[in-house]
């Protein structure tokens, strides 16, 4: 949540309470077959694991107790993971119910299904295979429901977050009253037997208050943090939580120089917002104290480490408990958020959430904080990147080599396809059409080549 200027008060700060994640989980009815990539190297070498900035590994050691080693290795299994799940939730299909990692490592990855003619499949692919009742996309449906529910209901203050965890099969609803969970469940029409409703004490809130987490101000009062500078075109700019600020309003920079105005924000609902910066301002791909080179957007599983960067508190780490979760604040519920178990304070708002050299989103809201510790949810950052047409800025070459392949474009490459995790130089063949990648990232459905330039270039 941004944090109030003095002028602001104690009004605003009993107003606010959001962090915002917004999934694109969908599942698909066939199956299609997943193309192979020849010689692709592993995503522990291409995410690089030792790139990560010392104060994110420092803050790693420190949140989640690791060694030095554990650290590293935890990494870079968590970029293997990330990879192979992107793969995996292509072929599943429908039958996808979710998956998580385990082990401080994070050496074990699971992932469920519906049909146990699947575990050849998972377990092929590396992974630990369970066979349960019910699919992500069944699960999700019942999220759904809740949701709506919730935006009539005032129950669901009282029950003011919900998630579907891979682990039960079921739909969490987490209540200060269960009583105003069963209310919710029944007014959502959603089976009993799919929901777990676990009594928290906590009531999210939003964290008011171009490297990603430095802060800057919003015109009228208040703080924020930066999530990931971005560009579009020639615009650079930043993208950040959408309850920080409305279409129109100014923002200046950590040193009150005058910095840009907000293009566009979405709250609630979702939790997303971009800034475009004047010339004043250079976006880059670091997160602030630190030599954090972001390198690109690829999803981390659930169980994985994760670190978050804002202005008031700083590198504070933990771990990714859900995806696809909605919270309820006071000014209305959010969807499509992840649940963390990191802390967070006033001004963290809109900041960066990143796993090892990933970006994963902006700093919605939550619960408790960095004394304490406590819950926090962020807004994922590629649903963002889509909605408004923003290129994410990465470390390393953004164009095409100069050099031309030794061997003709079309040779080694395969169908684009969403799901998996392309390289610069990749080539994929789209429409009849070959292109080469131009930015390491994970594809997904709006991200074809011919209607991303700053990804994908035409070759033939």
């Amino acid at each position: 949540m941004p944090k109030l200027s003095p002028a602001a008060g104690t009004a605003a700060l009993l107003a606010a309470g959001t962090l915002v994640l917004s999934g694109l989980v969908g599942t698909a009815a066939a199956r299609p077959t997943v193309p192979s990539v020849p010689h692709a190297p592993s995503a522990a070498e291409t995410l690089q694991a030792d790139r990560a900035p010392a104060g994110l590994l420092e803050a790693l050691r420190r949140d989640l107790g690791l060694t030095a080693e554990q650290t590293r290795r935890r990494l870079a299994n968590e970029a293997e993971a990330g990879a192979t799940l992107g793969r995996l939730r292509l072929e599943l299909g429908a039958d996808h119910a979710g998956s998580w990692v385990a082990g401080a490592e994070s050496g074990t990855l699971t992932v469920a299904t519906t049909d146990r003619s699947d575990v050849e499949v998972i377990e092929r692919a590396g992974a630990r295979a369970v066979v349960v009742d019910r699919s992500l996309g069944e699960l999700e449906a019942a999220r759904t429901r809740l949701d709506r529910a919730a935006r009539t209901s005032a129950a669901a203050l009282d029950a003011p977050v919900r998630y579907v965890d891979p682990k039960r099969n079921k739909v969490v609803v987490e209540a200060v009253d269960p009583a105003a969970a069963a209310k919710l469940v029944e007014a959502a029409g959603v089976d009993p037997a799919a929901v777990a409703v676990v009594r928290t004490a906590e009531r999210p809130r939003t964290y008011y208050d171009l490297r990603g987490g430095d802060a800057y101000y919003m015109g009228g009062g208040g703080r924020c943090s930066i999530g990931f500078p971005v560009t579009r075109s020639a615009t650079q700019g930043f993208v950040t939580a959408g309850h920080c600020g409305t279409a129109g309003q100014s923002t200046s920079g950590y040193n009150q120089v005058a910095q840009g105005t907000f293009q566009g924000s979405t709250f609630p609902g979702r939790d997303m917002a971009w800034v475009a910066v004047n010339a004043n301002w250079t976006a880059t791909a670091t997160v602030a104290s630190s030599s954090s080179q972001v390198a690109g957007s690829t999803q981390a599983a659930v169980g994985a480490s994760i670190c978050r960067s804002g202005s008031t508190t700083g590198w504070r780490c933990g771990t990714v408990q859900q995806h696809n979760t909605s919270v309820t604040y006071q000014e209305g519920t959010v969807s499509g958020v992840t649940r963390t178990s990191v802390c967070a304070e006033p001004g963290d708002s809109g900041g960066s959430f990143i796993s090892g050299s990933q970006a994963q989103g902006v700093t919605s809201g939550g619960s408790g904080n960095c004394s304490s510790g406590g819950t926090t949810y962020y807004y994922p950052v590629n649903p963002i990147l889509s909605a408004y047409g923003l290129t994410l800025k990465t470390a390393g070459p953004t164009t095409p080599p100069t050099t031309p392949p030794t061997t003709p474009p079309d040779q080694g490459s395969t169908t684009w396809a969403a799901g998996t995790v392309y390289q610069p130089g990749a080539t994929v063949t789209y429409g009849g059409v070959t292109y080469r990648c131009l930015q390491q990232h994970q594809a997904q459905g709006g991200w074809e080549p011919p209607n991303v330039p700053a990804l994908w270039q035409r070759v033939a």
